[in-house]
């Protein structure tokens, strides 16, 4: 704590005479997203709405993401621009023998939680510094964090700006991971063994979450599933969510309509809760007129530029898209099973498959595979995955669930087919599957006959079409959020600036 008195000693008087002596100076955001693809590339996007509505932005990798970056798109590729800089930190974890792979997601957690207070500090008193002597460079004036990522919170309060956290989740997901306190204090979790997975105790339901009617347990995100007592990110989690209620408020990437019932209480709840999502469209509207961050990109692996030049070769509504996201591992023979169910149903499919997605394995598909998907199947390492979703020959998605890819295919109007993997994803299945009728799952033990019929139902069957008119109503209620002027989305972003980020007086901090 001497650390951060001396700090704010040096920086509070130095704040508030930069602001006195250059009032015309930007207001400056600090970005940093927890370290995965999935959350970066939200966070990077709610960066470029900020920067096109007139802040300064600094982005903050880490230095393990930050030099995947530059070996995926090149040397040049986190240059910036005038006003929207990347800078890093340490995430605190030991040096990794493959620097190309997603880390432990767990470790990430609990490490970046440990570690990074200090560097942050650093970087804000080196930016802050940096305005001192510099008149075009503005100072620090509010810091937009991951909700992972709240050891930020303590920084912010003590240098008296806002501190926004941002869920790249449903609300429904950020409710339930509120709620999780509760659930440990009434004995949901930690489970006692393993034999709670397979004796039916996961579908119990709970009817007391607000917002929620009822879910079943296995419907919550998986961090309840623990059976040690004792499981430190159990604690962690447990923990760190109160945390939510000391910040100015939350940013959520959904839209009013798709989630009324949560985003209304979580409302009461939190003085200052915005609903942004889509982000992607509304960032997409924003930038129509102005394209200059346009170039600045996050993805961790290399995109496989042929993909769309294939594409281009199918006709409408005939290929199955499959991409399992940054995280998601499975074993040789779950790959085998997936492989075999799409050359089995006869259908065109693009199918990302990353370096690291087997277990311990490298990926080895038989050469019959390749035989008999030829002309109709294509294998890449990474893509660009909105841009692929909204090609027209897309027709449907099969998906881990995260909640990028959700919002992603519910805004092309593509379909899903859900194999979930784990934390939000089962939550977000139950959504596309119960709540909104937009998909349907496969069985987590996945079966070649399985992967067959649904492929085939949902491209050539009557199940297709009904999802596919489902699917339709929610992307026209999204773009409807993101209108101009008038949509739910378009008018919480211009609030949260004029509330929160640019006034000196809604700061929250319990």
């Amino acid at each position: 704590m001497r650390f951060m008195q001396d700090f704010i000693w040096d920086l509070s008087p130095q704040r508030e005479q930069l602001a006195m002596e250059n009032p015309m100076k930007k207001p400056h955001a600090i970005c940093i997203p927890y370290p995965v693809q999935s959350h970066i590339s939200a966070m990077l996007k709610l960066a470029k709405l900020l920067h096109q509505k007139g802040f300064h932005i600094t982005f903050v990798h880490t230095e393990y993401n930050y030099n995947r970056i530059l070996k995926a798109r090149g040397p040049k590729s986190l240059i910036g621009t005038a006003d929207f800089n990347f800078e890093t930190i340490p995430d605190g974890l030991p040096p990794a023998e493959n620097d190309d792979v997603t880390q432990d997601v767990f470790q990430l957690c609990l490490s970046t939680s440990k570690t990074c207070y200090v560097p942050f500090c650093n970087l804000l008193k080196k930016l802050n510094n940096r305005a001192s002597m510099d008149d075009q460079f503005p100072p620090v004036s509010c810091v937009i964090s991951d909700g992972f990522m709240s050891f930020t919170l303590e920084a912010a309060e003590e240098l008296g700006i806002p501190n926004l956290l941002f869920w790249p989740f449903s609300a429904l997901t950020v409710m339930c991971l509120l709620h999780f306190p509760h659930l440990r204090e009434r004995g949901f979790t930690p489970l006692k063994d393993d034999s709670y997975f397979t004796n039916g105790y996961m579908e119990n339901t709970i009817d007391w979450i607000p917002g929620i009617d009822i879910i079943r347990l296995r419907d919550i995100p998986t961090v309840i599933w623990a059976t040690d007592p004792k499981d430190e990110f159990l604690e962690w989690v447990v923990k760190i969510m109160p945390r939510t209620y000391k910040s100015s408020g939350i940013i959520l990437n959904t839209f009013d309509t798709l989630e009324y019932d949560v985003l209304k209480q979580l409302s009461n709840m939190i003085d200052h809760v915005y609903s942004l999502g889509p982000i992607h469209l509304l960032l997409k509207d924003i930038q129509k007129s102005d394209h200059s961050a346009e170039s600045i990109q996050s993805n961790l692996w290399k995109e496989d530029e042929n993909c769309i030049e294939w594409l281009n070769s199918k006709k409408q509504g005939s290929v199955a898209y499959i991409n399992f996201g940054s995280i998601t591992v499975m074993t040789e023979d779950q790959l085998g099973e997936f492989a075999w169910g799409l050359a089995n149903s006869m259908q065109n499919f693009l199918w990302i498959i990353r370096p690291d997605l087997v277990t311990g394995e490298q990926i080895v598909l038989p050469p019959e595979f390749a035989v008999a998907t030829k002309d109709k199947g294509m294998l890449a390492t990474w893509c660009n995955q909105e841009l692929v979703l909204n090609h027209p020959s897309i027709g449907v998605f099969l998906t881990h669930c995260g909640w990028n890819s959700v919002l992603e295919s519910l805004c092309a109007g593509v379909p899903m087919i859900c194999w979930p993997f784990f934390a939000d994803q089962l939550t977000n299945r139950l959504c596309c599957c119960t709540h909104w009728g937009v998909a349907v799952e496969i069985d987590s033990n996945v079966d070649r006959l399985e992967v067959e019929k649904v492929v085939r139902d949902l491209m050539e069957g009557k199940k297709g079409k009904e999802l596919q008119q489902k699917v339709w109503e929610w992307k026209n209620k999204a773009e409807e959020a993101i209108r101009p002027s008038i949509g739910s989305s378009y008018l919480n972003l211009d609030k949260m600036i004029e509330n929160v980020l640019q006034s000196p007086n809604t700061t929250s901090f319990g």
